[in-house]
């Protein structure tokens, strides 16, 4: 009689068995500011105008974002999407900010005049650390990139908003959010 021997059987994991909020999530600088100036330049060859260079980037980043989205919600919310209009803008400042650049927005401001009317302010923003403008391009903000990034996420969570990138206090993200959040916003605080 021969005898067999049972071995415990190592199961293969894949990257896609991991679980989402483990690892760390950096990336190195200098890597970021090279792979963030060629996509910059990438789109500069594309565009004959400062707004539209500036509106090539937003398109790029309203892509980053639309995919960035459902990650953070997964990872951070399990699943669940912000209600409420100052929580999603709480959770833009903080989390995503966080997630994309190691640490949180610098002020979110209510415009005085305007209820539909947001800034996200940030002294010095990443994306324009690395990047010289030539003077015939002076008032080129790269920071539309993020502004696309934050409009997707906005979109994505059901407050439709346009957001612009402005210099002011460093780069000041104006969001715009269209009167339907508003609304929307106000029933859930009338329940």
């Amino acid at each position: 009689m021969s005898s067999i021997t049972i071995s415990a059987v190592r199961t293969r994991t894949s990257i896609l068995d991991k679980s989402l909020s483990k690892g760390k999530g950096e990336v190195s600088l200098s890597c970021f500011a090279l792979l963030f100036s060629e996509l910059v330049q990438y789109c500069q060859n594309r565009v004959y105008t400062v707004p539209e260079l500036q509106n090539k980037l937003a398109e790029l980043g309203t892509e980053v974002g639309n995919k960035i989205t459902d990650l953070l919600v997964l990872r951070e919310k399990g699943g669940k999407r912000e209600i409420k209009l100052l929580t999603i803008l709480l959770f833009i400042k903080s989390t995503l900010w966080k997630s994309l650049f190691g640490r949180e927005a610098d002020k979110l401001e209510r415009a005085n005049d305007d209820e539909r009317t947001y800034y996200i302010i940030e002294k010095e923003a990443l994306v324009n650390k690395f990047i010289s403008v030539p003077k015939d391009k002076g008032n080129l903000n790269c920071a539309s990139f993020t502004a696309g990034i934050i409009e997707a996420v906005l979109c994505n969570c059901g407050f439709p908003a346009k957001v612009t990138a402005h210099w002011h206090k460093g780069t000041t993200y104006m969001i715009k959010f269209d009167e339907s959040a508003i609304v929307r916003d106000k029933q859930l605080e009338d329940r």
